[in-house]
């Protein structure tokens, strides 16, 4: 059997982010509306401050307009919840979010619920959530959102086809299982809690993995053939061992990469798979709220 295709997320994102600055220079010449994205930043967690730039980078090369608000991380509940209702009315702004973690004497549940259903890129909201579920037009999550794209372009119709998931959060399983029931699979939700999760997995067609578990899905997990796609990303020390002395590392997934791409059909690697499809689903959420608060059909 060949080994799997390789599915090219950063590709395909910066085609999406070609086709959304296309979308934001027809919006401003014949609506006048620039959509608008705010990022709110509490803390110095070293990762948050990676994406909360990137997300910086990308709104204004979009031709978006961004704007970032970085808080010290003793910045109270109350002067955050405050900075938040500032910016759901700020008409400059269609799309907020809070970037997670959060320091720990804040409330996630509070920041989220605090957030303009009708601003929730991250699709977080419980009104959000409600709508995908109802299979109402919604503001979803931007990684579930990116991997439908990466699955419908790798696969094409999605009908019929078994699915399982791996993880229940609902930043990332709860909201994809949603979507893969939206395009007709039959999805299974696996967990923790699950029993016998590796014959879980053999039964699926597509199997995706976001449990945050370096490496663990095996390639004897996997059903040959099966579409692949590893949400997961950790570190771990570089396969050299002189660098992994100088404290190098390489970024890992969820899944065995070398075992599962000899058994699987396609698979995304990483890093260079699903990352890089979270913020450009972030910018294409932001041009449709925009959209959306403006009358402005889709």
């Amino acid at each position: 059997m060949a080994e799997a295709k390789i599915i090219d997320g950063k590709a395909y994102a910066a085609a999406l982010r070609g086709r959304i600055a296309e979308e934001v220079a027809s919006l401003k010449a014949q609506h006048g509306l620039t959509p608008g994205l705010a990022v709110v930043l509490v803390g110095e967690d070293p990762a948050s401050q990676v994406y909360v730039r990137s997300k910086g980078e990308q709104t204004q090369a979009a031709g978006m307009y961004s704007e970032t608000h970085r808080l010290a991380a003793d910045t109270s509940q109350a002067d955050l919840l405050a900075l938040v209702a500032k910016l759901n009315a700020d008409p400059k702004i269609h799309g907020l979010l809070v970037q997670f973690p959060v320091p720990d004497h804040i409330r996630q549940a509070d920041v989220v619920a605090a957030i303009s259903p009708d601003k929730d890129v991250d699709g977080l909201t419980v009104i959000n959530a409600g709508r995908l579920a109802s299979g109402l037009p919604a503001l979803t999550s931007c990684t579930p959102l990116g991997c439908l794209m990466l699955l419908k372009d790798t696969l094409g119709d999605l009908s019929g086809k078994r699915a399982v998931v791996l993880g229940r959060s609902n930043l990332m399983g709860k909201p994809m299982a949603q979507l893969l029931l939206a395009a007709d699979c039959t999805v299974t939700i696996a967990h923790s809690r699950s029993k016998d999760l590796p014959a879980l997995c053999r039964e699926a067609d597509i199997l995706v993995a976001a449990v945050g578990r370096a490496e663990m899905v095996k390639g004897d997990w996997i059903k040959p053939g099966a579409t692949v796609i590893d949400v997961g990303i950790s570190r771990f020390p570089s396969r050299d061992p002189v660098a992994a002395a100088a404290g190098k590392t390489r970024l890992v997934g969820d899944v065995a990469f070398d075992e599962a791409k000899a058994v699987a059909g396609a698979i995304t690697p990483v890093p260079g798979g699903v990352g890089p499809m979270t913020i450009a689903c972030l910018l294409a959420n932001t041009v449709s709220a925009a959209k959306r608060l403006h009358g402005i059909d889709a």
